[in-house]
């Protein structure tokens, strides 16, 4: 990953990775890692290939579907772990990372059966 190299990119991901139920824009980001925002969108849209809040959100989604696996907690919890304020905001951030169908209700049973 090219973006690892670059050390305002690299710094941004450990921020994803490490914080990743802070409410973060792209504003908050490029004052942590010194850029402003729109040299560190377009210099992270570059190296990594999406914009840092898609990149973010998939991020949280991934994490989510992990503690979703081993059932380590409820789903309103697992959204608060990754970010989210509601299980509606979760549901709503979650569904197109994995494709449901967005008339379908998200609970732990549908996820993990689509996850597994």
């Amino acid at each position: 990953m090219r973006g690892l190299k670059d050390p305002f990119v690299s710094r941004a991901l450990a921020l994803f990775h490490g914080r990743v139920a802070q409410d973060w824009t792209v504003d908050d980001l490029g004052r942590e890692v010194g850029l402003s925002r729109s040299a560190l969108a377009d210099r992270f849209t570059r190296l990594i290939g999406e914009p840092p809040m898609r990149y973010l959100a998939r991020w949280r989604s991934q994490v989510a579907a992990h503690h979703l696996r081993i059932g380590d907690a409820t789903l309103v919890h697992i959204a608060k772990q990754v970010g989210y304020e509601s299980e509606a905001a979760f549901n709503r951030a979650f569904k197109p990372c994995w494709q449901f169908d967005h008339d379908e209700p998200l609970n732990c049973h549908t996820l993990t059966s689509c996850l597994a």
